[in-house]
C-alpha cells in the first residue's frame, strides 16, 4: 500500500526540530510521498531544504493569507525563484480566511490573485486554505479565465461549495477531521463526491486523527485517515489508497 501526503508542515522547527525521524516513520507506514507546504518565504525555504534531502518529499511554496500584510514584490520575486525548484511542485499553501482576519478580506484577496497568476505562468497547480470564507474564494475562483490546477486542502465547506470546487475541476484534500465521531456530515459529503477529485493529508502537526485527536499529528497516521476513506467507500485500504495517491501523482504531475 502506497499512501501520499499531500499536505504537512515538517517544515515547522517547533514541531519538528528533526524532520528525519517523521520522515523515516512515514515511510515506515506506507507514506512514500509526502508535500510539505509552505506559509511564507522562510518556511517555503525550509520546505525546499527537506524536500531536496529526501526521496518522494516535495515542497509547496507560498504566502498563506494571515500573511497578506507581508506580500510584496520582494516576497514575490523570491518565492518565484524558490518554485523553479525541481522539487516544487506547487504553488500554496494561499487562500482566504476570515476566521482570523488578520488582514482585510481584500488585502487576503489581492495577495491570492497575485499567487494564482504566478502559479500560472509558472505552470504550477495551486494548494488553497479556505477557512470561514468559502463563498468568496469560489467567487473569485469562478472569475477566473484560465485557473491553474486547484486543490482545497483540508476542505471544509458544504455540499453547495463541493459542487462549485469540483466544477472548476478542483481536487478536495482530507485529513483528521473525517475520522472524528461528530462529523457526520463530512463522512457523507465525502463519500457523495467523485472519487477521482479526493486526496489525503495530514495537515501535520495539526488535525491529529482519531485516536490522537489533541496530539501532535505526523505523517505516519495517514493510514487512520485511509481507513475511514475505505469504510466510506466500502473497498479494501488498499484500493482507497491506490485510488487518492493515483489523483495526488497524476494533480501533481508526477504519475
Amino acid at each position: 500500500m502506497r499512501l501520499f501526503d499531500t499536505h504537512c508542515h515538517l517544515n515547522l522547527a517547533d514541531a519538528f526540530p528533526d524532520p528525519a525521524e517523521a520522515i523515516e516513520a512515514a515511510y515506515e507506514a506506507g507514506v512514500s510521498r509526502l508535500l510539505v507546504v509552505g506559509i511564507d518565504v522562510e518556511t517555503s525555504r525550509r520546505a525546499l531544504e527537506i524536500a531536496d534531502r529526501w526521496e518522494g518529499v516535495y515542497a509547496a511554496v507560498g504566502l498563506h493569507p494571515t500573511e497578506a500584510p507581508r506580500w510584496n514584490r520582494a516576497a514575490a520575486r523570491e518565492l518565484c525563484e524558490l518554485a523553479r525548484h525541481p522539487k516544487a511542485i506547487a504553488w500554496g499553501e494561499i487562500g482566504l480566511d476570515y476566521h482570523w482576519m488578520t488582514s482585510p478580506a481584500e488585502v487576503q484577496r489581492e495577495c491570492l490573485l497575485e499567487q494564482l497568476h504566478l502559479a500560472s505562468d509558472l505552470e504550477l497547480p495551486a494548494v488553497l486554505h479556505c477557512r470561514d470564507a468559502h463563498a468568496d474564494l469560489l467567487r473569485l475562483l469562478e472569475s477566473l479565465d484560465e485557473p491553474p490546477p486547484l486543490l482545497l486542502h483540508c476542505f471544509s465547506g458544504g455540499p453547495d461549495d463541493a459542487r462549485r470546487a469540483v466544477a472548476l475541476g478542483a481536487l478536495l484534500g482530507f485529513d483528521g477531521p473525517l475520522t472524528y465521531r461528530r462529523n457526520r456530515d463530512l463522512r457523507e459529503l465525502v463519500a457523495s463526491l467523485p472519487r477521482e477529485r479526493v486526496v489525503l493529508e495530514t495537515d501535520s502537526p495539526y488535525l491529529a486523527p482519531e485516536p490522537h485527536r489533541g496530539k501532535q499529528n505526523r505523517p505516519s497516521l495517514l493510514p487512520l485517515i485511509n481507513q475511514t476513506l475505505a469504510a466510506l467507500w466500502r473497498v479494501d485500504p488498499g484500493e482507497s489508497a491506490a485510488r487518492t495517491t493515483a489523483n495526488a501523482e497524476r494533480f501533481f504531475g508526477l504519475a
